[in-house]
């Protein structure tokens, strides 16, 4: 009975540590983000890397996912005549749930491995001990410009995966699917509401958290040389991946589940 109850115990333990160690990092990383100094220069390549080259994947999953909704939709609408309505069922479902996740998770699996290699890659060299020496605190330099960077930058992509989304959906319906293009514009200005896009960017505000403070920590604790390195970075991708959908449910009951 003992070693039963030892063994459930074990990776409970090692659980909550993990999640210790966790909200601890965190909690550093919001602290150095509301303490001078800061440095503008960091926040801008940050902002520059996760936004902007960040784009043209999430522009991409947005149009194809959009496309292939709406196609969806007017294939299962057709089965009880109800195919007109592609247009709302698209843009609520481009905004409020596959916008800011495929996006969330494309960006995650851009930034967030590029940020654990990064960090990692200094800390097996010893370039962030070498911060130290420098009298340069790690949090402020290397993980808070990070950190605001992607909470800032990720609402403004979401916007653009939101937009390109709903395009995908209205070019397909339009060029192959036999909608009137001011009809289905108008359709979806009616049923897009304020609610789903102020949910939409508090969910990439999030996500964006999630990513950059997965990033961080698996590449500022990684070790063991490169095969440290590696699987910070496999690790740093899975759990942003896991907090992304899991922070998504969480938020789409607060919001739409009265």
């Amino acid at each position: 009975m003992i070693g039963v109850l030892a063994a459930i115990g074990a990776p409970v333990l090692a659980g909550l540590a993990a999640i210790g160690r966790l909200a601890r990092f965190a909690a550093a990383a919001v602290a150095a983000l509301l303490r001078p100094p800061w440095y503008p220069g960091q926040l801008a390549q940050q902002m520059l890397i996760i936004g902007w080259l960040s784009l043209p994947v999430v522009g991409l999953t947005a149009i194809f996912t959009g496309s292939a909704l709406a196609q969806q939709i007017f294939i299962g609408g057709s089965r009880f005549n109800a195919a007109a309505t592609v247009p709302a069922v698209t843009v609520i479902g481009v905004v409020r749930e596959l916008g800011p996740v495929l996006g969330g998770l494309m960006v995650a699996g851009r930034v967030a491995s590029a940020m654990a290699a990064e960090l990692g890659t200094m800390r097996v060299t010893e370039q962030i001990d070498a911060l130290v020496t420098l009298r340069t605190d790690p949090f402020r330099w290397l993980v808070a410009p990070r950190l605001l960077a992607a909470v800032l930058v990720m609402p403004a992509l979401v916007l653009v995966s939101n937009a390109l989304g709903v395009m995908g959906g209205w070019l397909l319906a339009t060029q192959r699917l036999g909608f009137n293009s001011a009809q289905y514009l108008a359709t979806t200005a009616r049923y897009l509401q304020i609610d789903d896009v102020v949910s939409s960017l508090v969910k990439a505000a999030v996500f964006g958290f999630f990513i950059a403070l997965m990033g961080c920590y698996h590449g500022y604790h990684s070790g063991g040389g490169a095969a440290g390195v590696g699987r910070a970075t496999t690790n740093a991708v899975v759990s942003s991946f896991i907090l992304i959908l899991l922070s998504n449910l969480i938020i789409t009951v607060i919001v739409f589940g009265s």
